[in-house]
């Protein structure tokens, strides 16, 4: 059987140690109380739903240093809002670096804003790491070695769409629904070549730009396309409104939705529960609102965590446990390091997991790195929407 390290053992032997004797090694904001880290989420602008996601981060370091922190030091995490606009991400992550001298970059979100700081933060040889973007450029250890995707990649998660619908439909047409920019456009890659000899099965594409108010119009382009198959590849806002439009003109598409929009709180609820019957999409960590994880250990720690850390929030917002994953996972790679707390050796951790499982991935679902692998997880299962939860089908599908 493979061995299976759980953060959550882990974790526990890394809270209790204190530091140990051998010499200490510390890069950029490190020191023998202190471990600072840098992000940039969107607090506000189109993408602000993902907001929750740097809340809840800090959050969970604010429970990690009330536990006395990660060998004794305390975990600082400066959360910086950059509005979704890769602009003043390169600002604000220029200010991460340069004046704050934090250790590493952890869990900024986006792709284009991640796109616009990809070569400086590589240039400047500063952990760019668990990126919260899905975009397969991450995965690139040769020309980018400093950069560490979080999520599966878009592309792996498109082409299990495409095969569903290969196999469920193969005589259907299909409407793309895509963000005009890097995200959306890895997106539909992936989709194409999953499609392969099929791809002209895809009887229209219409993209819209995160500016934009509504993508009511998309949707009627889409519909009068004759598509009886749509795949929405968006955002938390975007994604609410074409479910709801969908739902409005009577329109009744077999509808794939990527999993960063999946979010039964900040995505399904808006759009209408009702409205979201049927909808298809691809799962790695646990669905808050599903039942069968009422009595998993995981996700009763992160709902006594949620009580104590985060009272009031959403509970049904998948993001909470999105972030909590993240925050979890650097937790875990920080207290391997041990003393020896340099950059260096943080990416070297941070590379060198193995079948590593945690509170939040679905059973069978393991965190994966290598110094020539920088994808952490490359396995989804798919999940229907009935109304009031994901139900997961099938099995786990693996990266092939």
């Amino acid at each position: 059987m493979k061995r299976v390290a759980s953060v959550a053992a882990a974790l526990a032997a890394v809270l209790l140690a204190s530091p140990a004797l051998a010499q200490k090694k510390y890069g950029p904001g490190v020191t023998d109380t202190e471990i600072k880290l840098g992000q940039t989420m969107p607090y506000s602008g189109p993408a602000s739903a993902y907001g929750v996601i740097g809340k809840a981060e800090l959050a969970y370091f604010k429970m990690i240093n009330e536990q006395g922190g990660i060998h004794g030091r305390k975990v600082t995490l400066l959360s910086l809002d950059d509005g979704y606009s890769p602009p003043r991400t390169v600002e604000q992550t220029r200010k991460l670096v340069e004046e704050e001298k934090v250790l590493a970059l952890f869990q900024s979100l986006g792709t284009p804003t991640n796109t616009a700081i990809h070569k400086y933060a590589n240039a400047k040889k500063v952990p760019h790491l668990f990126l919260s973007t899905g975009a397969t450029k991450w995965g690139d250890p040769k020309g980018f070695p400093w950069t560490l995707g979080f999520q599966p990649s878009y592309q792996v998660e498109a082409k299990i769409y495409a095969k569903h619908i290969l196999r469920e439909k193969p005589a259907g047409k299909i409407g793309v629904l895509f963000q005009n920019d890097d995200y959306g456009k890895d997106y539909l890659k992936g989709f194409k070549e999953g499609l392969g000899a099929k791809a002209s099965m895809i009887v229209a594409e219409a993209s819209y730009e995160v500016t934009d108010p509504t993508v009511d119009s998309q949707i009627v382009t889409l519909k009068g396309s004759g598509a009886d198959v749509l795949f929405t590849i968006a955002t938390p806002k975007f994604a609410a409104q074409a479910i709801r439009k969908v739902a409005d003109l009577g329109w009744k598409p077999l509808h794939y939705l990527n999993n960063v929009a999946s979010s039964v709180g900040a995505v399904l609820t808006p759009a209408g529960l009702d409205k979201s019957v049927g909808l298809i999409t691809a799962l790695y960590m646990k669905d808050p609102t599903d039942p069968q994880w009422s009595k998993d250990p995981g996700m009763q720690r992160w709902r006594e965590f949620m009580a104590k850390y985060m009272p009031g929030a959403d509970a049904n917002d998948f993001n909470h446990v999105y972030g909590y994953g993240a925050a979890q996972l650097m937790t875990l790679v920080l207290g391997n390091c041990g003393d020896d707390l340099t950059r260096e050796n943080l990416m070297k951790q941070a590379t060198s997991l193995k079948d590593v499982a945690s509170d939040t991935l679905l059973p069978g679902i393991h965190y994966n790195t290598g110094p020539d692998d920088f994808f952490l997880v490359e396995q989804l299962q798919l999940a229907r929407f009935d109304g009031k939860r994901w139900v997961l089908f099938g099995d786990v599908i693996g990266h092939d």
